[in-house]
Parts: C-alpha cells; sequence; structure tokens
C-alpha cells in the first residue's frame, strides 16, 4: 500500500432527514423544500451526524483501503473540531499536520433533505475549514508520500503550486481536483497539470478549461495536460484515458441504484480510483472500483456511511475500451 497525503476541507455533517414537510416543490425550472417556511417549524424524522468535506472524506476512502493516510487541513478549538479529530482517529488516518486554529470555527455543513427523494439543500459555514493559506509545501519532507491527491483549496492557487513543486521535488505523484473557485483561474489550472499524473474531473468543469462539447474532444484536449485524465458525466458514466500507454476507455455507472444522498459521490469516485490504482490495480480495474464506490455511497446518507474497503467482490460493469 502507499503512503499518500490528502488536503482540503474537514468540517462536521449534520443532516436533517424528512419525507413530508422537507418534499420539494417544483417551481418553473426549480425547486424549494416544501414546507420551510419563514417563521414556521419543521419536524424532521431523521438526525444523522458525521464528517465531511473533501478532505476528509477521500482521506477516509484511502484509509479504508489500507493505504497510510496523512490529512492536511484546519479546524477550530470546538466541539465541531473535536468531532472530526476523534472521528479520523478511529479511521487510522494522521490528524497531526492538521491546523487547530483559535478564534474561528470549524467548518460545519447543515443538510436539509427530503427522505423519498434524496434530494437536499446544503448550509455552509467554511469556517477554519475553508482556509489553507497556513499549511506548510515542507511539511511533505518529514512526510514522504507516494501521492498527494489535491482537493479544492477554495482558490488558493499559490498553496497548489507550493504543494506541487514540493511534490514533485520529492518524486510524489499527484491526483489533482480542481473545484469552482480553482476553474475560476483555467490558465493557472493548466499551468498546474505540468506536474499532474492524474485528473479527475466532470464534464462540465472540463469544458471550462478547454475547448470541445463532447466528451471525446475535451478528454484528448485535457491529455496534452495531464497524462492521465478521468471526465466523469453523471449518470451517462464517463471516459478516461492514459496517454503514455494510449489505453482509454468508456464507462458507465455500476449500477442503477436509489439515490439516498448525493453529497460526497464525486469524492468518493476520486479517492476510490486512486485507492485501487495506487495498490497497483490497473486503470480499468481502478475506474471499476471507482464507480462501485461512489455508488455505494450514493446509496446512503452521509458522505463516508458507504465507502467500500476494496475487499467486496465486484459484478461486471459497463466498460468499454476504446481507441
Amino acid at each position: 500500500m502507499a503512503r499518500i497525503v490528502s488536503i482540503g476541507t474537514a468540517l462536521q455533517n449534520i443532516y436533517l432527514v424528512d419525507g413530508e414537510d422537507l418534499s420539494p416543490v417544483n417551481i418553473g425550472d426549480t425547486a424549494i423544500l416544501g414546507k420551510v417556511l419563514v417563521g414556521g417549524e419543521v419536524n424532521v424524522e431523521k438526525v444523522r451526524y458525521g464528517i465531511g468535506g473533501a478532505g476528509a472524506n477521500t482521506a477516509i476512502s484511502l484509509a479504508r483501503h489500507g493505504h497510510e493516510v496523512v490529512l492536511m487541513g484546519n479546524v477550530g478549538r470546538d466541539n465541531a473540531g473535536e468531532t472530526v479529530m476523534n472521528t479520523l482517529d478511529d479511521e487510522g488516518i494522521d490528524s497531526s499536520y492538521i491546523g487547530c486554529v483559535s478564534g474561528r470555527a470549524t467548518g460545519i455543513a447543515v443538510v436539509l433533505m427530503d427522505g423519498k427523494s434524496g434530494l437536499a439543500t446544503t448550509l455552509v459555514h467554511n469556517g477554519v475549514s475553508g482556509r489553507f493559506n497556513n499549511l506548510r509545501a515542507d511539511d511533505l519532507d518529514l512526510v514522504q508520500p507516494d501521492w498527494l491527491i489535491a482537493n479544492s483549496l477554495n482558490g488558493e492557487m499559490e498553496q497548489y503550486l507550493q504543494f506541487f513543486e514540493k511534490a514533485h521535488e520529492l518524486g510524489a505523484k499527484i491526483l489533482f481536483r480542481p473545484g469552482k473557485a480553482e476553474l475560476s483561474e483555467p490558465k493557472k489550472v493548466l499551468g498546474l497539470l505540468a506536474d499532474t499524473d492524474v485528473l479527475v474531473v466532470d464534464k462540465k468543469s472540463a469544458g471550462e478549461l478547454v475547448p470541445g462539447a463532447i466528451l471525446t474532444e475535451l478528454l484528448y484536449h485535457l491529455n496534452n495536460y495531464a497524462p492521465i485524465v478521468i471526465i466523469t458525466d453523471g449518470v451517462m458514466g464517463g471516459i478516461a484515458r492514459n496517454r503514455e500507454t494510449g489505453e482509454a476507455y468508456r464507462f458507465g455507472i455500476y449500477e442503477d441504484a436509489k439515490i439516498k444522498d448525493k453529497s460526497g459521490v464525486s469524492d468518493a469516485f476520486a479517492a476510490g480510483f486512486l485507492a485501487h490504482f495506487a495498490a497497483g490495480k490497473s486503470l480499468r480495474q481502478s475506474l471499476i472500483f471507482a464507480s462501485a464506490n461512489a455508488t455505494n455511497v450514493l446509496k446512503n446518507i452521509g458522505t463516508t456511511s458507504g465507502i467500500l474497503t476494496g475487499s467486496e467482490q465486484l459484478h461486471p460493469m459497463p466498460i468499454q475500451k476504446i481507441n
């Protein structure tokens, strides 16, 4: 197994689930949560607690697969921060590089969810969990990672540059997952791809980086920048290619599952891929496990509830090698 550093957010999740008062009501092309009225009171059926954030979600996927995982991020000195740290310890994740910052709250996400459809609205306070300018790339000298999984850092591009340069210097490989804040500066994202080994983006994000209307166009344009590119496309599956070997695949979803919660699904896919790939599995095997991991998270409430360990017997799924 590999030593992997995950950088990104770690926060507390609170799920409020109800099948009646939170049922969505369509208004044109949008929808609102049914009976949430100003000044009113909504009784919910279930309350679930957990931790989330892309940094924590990916770290937990990798740790449950058996990798040695270090998480770098920030929490506050409060109850939510204590919950995050205790959970990371329970998962066997090295949290010694997480900054515990006084005077600011740990990030919290409150998810209002319709228990029947799985549709939800999330209220997020990023707090100290959404800042990264105090993280030190030189800490990688102490960790000596085999891989770095770089999740969204809320647009702090200078931090990416420092971590990517240090990882490259140490010979560590990088899986990059730019978020919305990073994609607002596409030229800087493309510049970082020179040191990126695996790029994982969805179709919309790919279209913000390079020209193209269909997956194959986007894939080949991005493959000029990064050697392995994976583009996901929701229920349509996705596409992936290793430029160095020429191996490419078009894949569907793992199975048609009932959706309980969409949060954390993209984290489960990216981390599931790296969990298998860093363990020496092939591109094809890693894509299948990534899809299975994402699907199992989709079938559970919470961003980490359905994470797989890699020991499960997986069934066949639609995946086709392409030229």
